[in-house]
């Protein structure tokens, strides 16, 4: 299982005017892998800050029959008719602007009050249609702590809807790493200005990271 994500880094285009991002604002951005089962990255790339992050994920092979966990933005149905036709398994979240039509409803298990519907579809839209002609699955999900409901997308139609939920649950797995990377080594201050100083002292940051938790893991285990 891997779960993949990109952070943005914010630069002063003032200091680094190589790094443009928008009009008035500098960044560059981390993407990255990480393996579900130890949270470490398995992958990692430094871009501009405005590569889109399916740029950078069509560039990364994922073996088939892994699972691939990503967030809507990452919703590109060419690119994940790909996948799936490498037979990797992904899970992200539908797009509200996607046509889609219903195939077939299924039964919800009582013992999953956050599972709300849990179905088959198939897009409509001319274009997706014929990026991905295939069926899909989406299963409904009540997300109690910010009180919305999530649509989760997957191309794998055999597992159980709660598996399905708890997979995209974990996706925030990435979110902390992003959070801890940018806070625990204070890459927001940079000691110097170049392309080539940034990506050093980001990846210097990166072996820290992993270092500090590996460690932390042998000792735990001692």
């Amino acid at each position: 299982i891997f779960i993949m994500d990109a952070s943005v880094i914010p630069l002063s285009l003032s200091l680094f005017d190589w790094a443009k991002f928008r009009t008035k604002k500098g960044a560059i951005k981390l993407h990255a892998v990480l393996e579900y089962d130890t949270a470490l990255p398995s992958y990692a790339v430094i871009s501009n800050g405005n590569k889109h992050d399916v740029v950078a994920a069509r560039q990364t092979y994922f073996p088939p029959e892994s699972v691939l966990v990503i967030d809507r933005a990452y919703v590109d149905f060419e690119w994940l008719y790909n996948l799936d036709s490498t037979g990797v398994f992904f899970v992200t979240r539908l797009k509200s602007n996607v046509s889609i039509k219903l195939e077939q409803h299924f039964f919800i298990n009582e013992k999953h009050d956050h599972i709300l519907s849990d179905e088959d579809i198939e897009l409509t839209g001319f274009y997706t249609k014929q990026k991905y002609p295939k069926s899909l699955r989406i299963v409904r999900v009540y997300d109690q702590v910010n009180n919305k409901t999530l649509v989760l997308l997957t191309n794998n139609m055999f597992w159980t809807a709660d598996t399905i939920s708890q997979l995209y649950k974990a996706r925030w797995d990435v979110e902390v790493f992003f959070k801890h990377l940018k806070q625990l080594f204070r890459v927001k201050t940079f000691v110097g200005t170049s392309p080539n100083a940034v990506r050093i002292q980001m990846w210097c940051s990166m072996i820290a990271m992993l270092l500090f938790i590996v460690s932390f893991v042998i000792t735990a285990n001692d």
